[in-house]
């Protein structure tokens, strides 16, 4: 009879994290579907966040077939190395979460309705996984940009905690914090599903609707 256990996957400590380097990574200048810009300054009308809810190829498109859904991009963040390379950060070595920015125009797309795909668009209650695909980087998470979006997300967290609940569901795990750096990932990522119609998108949401409290 074997006792062995999977290990718990952990977080990287700043002294034993990649260092990382001074050189971003160079990504095209504009988005492959929208041929809006992938990097700022953005219009001031804009407002920008960052979610991490597993694979980012998927996740991404999520958000870009959004109306009112200026660009996006994906990359990496909420980790301590410095413009980490993807193979740093799925060595678990750079505490840095795959992720996706979302420039929105809050005119015609609510913050809520971002928050809605979310919540839907993934298994939040998975801690260091989603699916099959396990590791610090397929961990989910809100990254917000201001304080008002910090309420927000909170509150959402709470709301569909309470609907996750009531069908049987575990508790979510769902990291809101301050955005901090984000990291352009490598040109092949973006757009990844757009570029590769056939590729690789392993997220699957819980079947149970958001609604707003």
């Amino acid at each position: 009879m074997s006792y062995f256990r999977r290990k718990e996957i952990e977080m990287p400590s700043q002294e034993s994290a990649i260092a990382g380097r001074d050189e971003a990574i160079e990504v095209p200048g504009a988005h492959f579907v929208s041929g809006a810009p992938l990097k700022g300054p953005f219009p001031e009308h804009v407002k920008q966040v960052v979610f991490g809810l597993g694979c980012f190829w998927g996740a991404e498109r999520k958000f870009w077939e959004l109306e009112g859904v200026y660009t996006t991009a994906v990359g990496y963040a909420a980790g301590i190395t410095k413009n980490p390379n993807y193979d740093e950060v799925c060595s678990g070595m750079t505490g840095h979460n795959e992720v996706v920015l979302v420039v929105f125009d809050p005119n015609v797309v609510s913050f809520g309705r971002l928050l809605q795909v979310f919540w839907e668009s993934h298994n939040p209650t998975q801690g260091m996984r989603q699916g099959n695909d396990t590791g610090t980087q397929y961990r989910s998470g809100i990254y917000w940009k201001d304080e008002s979006q910090k309420v927000e997300a909170e509150k959402s967290l709470t709301c569909y905690q309470a609907s996750l609940k009531a069908k049987g569901l575990p508790s979510i795990t769902t990291e809101v914090l301050p955005v901090g750096e984000f990291y352009y990932a490598e040109s092949y990522h973006q757009q990844y599903l757009a570029k590769n119609p056939n590729g690789y998108c392993g997220l699957g949401g819980t079947g149970v609707c958001y609604s707003p409290s």
